[in-house]
């Protein structure tokens, strides 16, 4: 856990959020600007920057974390989903704690950019 990192805090029950699951591996939880009408973050509940630096230094977690993403899409939108991961600033990262935005409930058109 890193003291300064908003994710972490929200793991650690420090910061409120909408939380939809949670196990040993992972926390996941509504984002606060919903892209779609299912738009829940899957973090790791260890701190890594970005999902290349989980799969380097927490493979598991990242395993956990894409079984999340998948439990979330079976209970909230008939398991179909897009799931996304920015990495870096240029991206449209802004928290560095690797996130997974589990993206859902709708017919999802293709805009990358």
């Amino acid at each position: 856990m890193s003291d300064d990192c908003l994710f972490c805090k929200i793991a650690a029950h420090e910061i409120p959020a909408e939380i939809v699951l949670e196990n040993d591996h992972v926390v996941a939880f509504r984002d606060i600007a919903p892209k779609a009408p299912v738009h829940v973050l899957v973090i790791p509940r260890a701190h890594v920057a970005n999902v290349a630096e989980a799969a380097a230094q927490a493979p598991d977690q990242l395993a956990a974390m894409a079984a999340a993403a998948q439990q979330i899409a079976d209970d909230e939108c008939g398991g179909q989903f897009r799931w996304i991961f920015n990495t870096g600033e240029r991206a449209g990262q802004s928290v560095f704690h690797a996130h997974g935005h589990v993206i859902g409930g709708r017919d999802l058109d293709w805009n990358p950019a």
